[in-house]
């Protein structure tokens, strides 16, 4: 199996290291579950779109013809990412769901 490229091995640590932002910044703003986690969330949302733009960019090179490697550095990074949009969803939802709670508890 050929040796990761330089750019790989950065592209991937990006990405893992975005997911890891978004994932945390979401739940972060879940814990806040108030003014501030709207701000908190769009954080998230912006480490969770550096992390899908450093994964299309991999997907791109690939269609091409550039030769990747996978290795499981990569699996791994492909699995954060999809771990942080399911993490978004959720505490999207959550959110929105401790919102209603307030405004009912209010009436």
């Amino acid at each position: 199996m050929a040796e990761m490229t330089e750019q790989e091995e950065m592209q991937v640590f990006e990405l893992i290291t975005a997911a890891g932002g978004a994932k945390s910044t979401f739940m972060e703003a879940l814990y806040k579950a108030n003014e501030e986690a709207e701000a908190l969330f769009k954080q998230g949302d912006e480490y969770f779109i550096q992390g899908h733009h450093a994964h299309a960019a991999m997907i791109e090179a690939e269609g091409q013809g550039v030769e990747t490697t996978v290795r499981l550095v990569l699996a791994h990074a492909e699995d954060q990412l999809m771990s942080a949009e399911l993490t978004k969803t959720l505490v999207e939802e959550m959110i929105a769901l401790y919102k209603r709670i307030d405004t009912l508890e209010k009436q």
